[in-house]
């Protein structure tokens, strides 16, 4: 027995073992590939799913913004809308009251005064005429003073206009105009009755 070499079959078992190590090593590094390639794959997927979700997510919210600005502008226009509203209502609340201011006006004004020039800025009348007197002046700013749709008469000037005769005097006057309150209005006209 002493002449049996094993060298041989040593060297066989080795190199089988080297291929088979080898073999095992491509199998762990080919499943390693696979694995990688899943894992690299799930990755991407799951950032283009994220992706696809901002997308959506931006277009929702260019959307919104679009909403967001038509609800802006339809609410701008319910505010004009509704000034407008506000402005017809108070118009037509107060549409009488010049109708009122000219009656009053033709009431107050005396005999022997003469309007020649009247001029109303928002709530002020400017006025210019003749009077025979300055007692028809003063008669007339009293009625007026008296009037719930008048108040606080203020004579400006008073000049002797010698061209419209006698004792003839021209004025500028100027008068505040107010809405009188109904009760004031319907115990005046009762009155008058």
């Amino acid at each position: 027995m002493a002449n049996i070499n094993l060298l041989p079959w040593r060297v066989t078992y080795r190199e089988e073992k080297k291929k088979e190590f080898i073999a095992i090593m491509f199998g762990v590094f080919l499943v390693a590939c696979v694995l990688a390639f899943f894992w690299v794959s799930q990755a991407n997927g799951r950032v283009d799913h994220q992706r696809q979700r901002n997308q959506m997510l931006q277009a929702e919210i260019t959307e919104l913004d679009k909403k967001v600005a038509e609800i802006k502008d339809l609410q701008k226009k319910r505010e004009e809308l509704l000034e407008l509203m506000e402005l017809i209502r108070s118009l037509e609340g107060t549409r009488s009251v010049i109708v009122h201011h000219f009656d009053d006006l033709v009431r107050a004004i005396p005999d022997g005064v003469y309007l020649t020039s009247l001029e109303r800025v928002g709530e002020t009348m400017n006025m210019e005429g003749l009077a025979e007197s300055n007692n028809r002046v003063s008669s007339f700013m009293r009625n007026l003073d008296a009037s719930p749709w008048y108040d606080s008469p203020n004579l400006s000037s008073v000049e002797v206009a010698p061209g419209a005769g006698g004792q003839a005097n021209a004025f500028v006057m100027t008068v505040k105009t107010v809405v009188a309150k109904a009760a004031d209005v319907e115990s005046e006209e009762q009155g008058a009755e």
